[in-house]
């Protein structure tokens, strides 16, 4: 008798892949990841930190772990401050791009329009430096 999982035998078909026949190209359908919260147009609809344009979960954890609960909570302050603070956090510096981030996110909770994060680079290195 032949031991378990021996590949010469009946079990070599467990170790090939499967035959299937050909109808063309097969592709591979990713299933849809689930859609987070609508992004607010305006500061007077975010009610969560996911809302705010350029926040996703992620960056949503960070503001929470240095006391940002609320969109609100970021109107008024300086970016430069929670990237700090973040950093002091986690006890790691931060990639300059969250600095950009939070100038997005707190300059559209004083009432600017949303603009894409990457749209505050030249004014971060500006006002700065490259940090």
């Amino acid at each position: 008798m032949k031991p378990a999982g021996d590949p010469s035998g009946d079990d070599r078909a467990l170790l090939e892949p499967a035959r299937v026949p050909s109808y063309g190209t097969v592709r591979r359908v990713e299933p849809r990841r689930p859609a987070g919260p609508r992004k607010a147009a305006h500061a007077g609809e975010c009610k969560r930190l996911e809302q705010l344009p350029n926040i996703g979960a992620s960056i949503a954890r960070d503001l929470r772990q240095i006391g940002i609960v609320e969109p609100g909570d970021l109107a008024g302050r300086d970016a430069l401050d929670l990237y700090r603070a973040l950093g002091e956090a986690l006890g790691r510096r931060q990639d300059p791009c969250v600095l950009d981030t939070f100038m997005a996110a707190v300059d559209f909770m004083n009432g600017a329009p949303p603009r894409p994060w990457w749209t505050y680079t030249a004014e971060r290195k500006r006002r700065h430096g490259v940090t």
